[in-house]
């Protein structure tokens, strides 16, 4: 048996994600929201990644997150889980942490683990933007 890993972004404003085995907050990480040229980007966009991936905090995160994975993923599959959710969260869901969710699952996906991406909450307006 393997592990089946989704891997979500999602935004707090929006509210958490309640399927979720784990959460991982992203909010100490610099915001691409407040530079007027990536506020309207998400971070599918290479700018937006580049600028959240350059602070050393991200990259750190994603090194962390795929090391404890990668040691508890045989762990669930011993005691019989098939699947493990994972929700990577920011203010609104389309920056921070949907860079580091496609990151992550990038680095698992290199390291032979089943992952699937799923963006809640990407395509949904910030009311700030109002």
């Amino acid at each position: 048996m393997t592990l089946a890993l989704t891997v979500s972004s999602f935004g707090y404003k929006f509210g958490a994600m309640p399927d979720a085995d784990w959460v991982v907050d992203s909010r100490m990480l610099r915001n691409p929201f407040w530079e007027p040229e990536l506020r309207p980007l998400t971070g599918l966009d290479e700018r937006v990644r580049a600028y959240v991936l350059d602070q050393p905090e991200a990259l750190r995160l994603v090194e962390w997150l795929s090391d404890v994975l990668r040691w508890a993923a045989p762990l669930y599959v011993e005691r019989g889980r098939s699947a493990l959710h994972l929700a990577i969260g920011c203010t609104g869901g389309r920056h921070r942490s949907v860079v580091l969710s496609e990151a992550l699952a990038a680095r698992l996906s290199d390291d032979g683990l089943t992952v699937s991406i799923r963006h809640r909450d990407v395509d949904k307006p910030d009311p700030r933007d109002g």
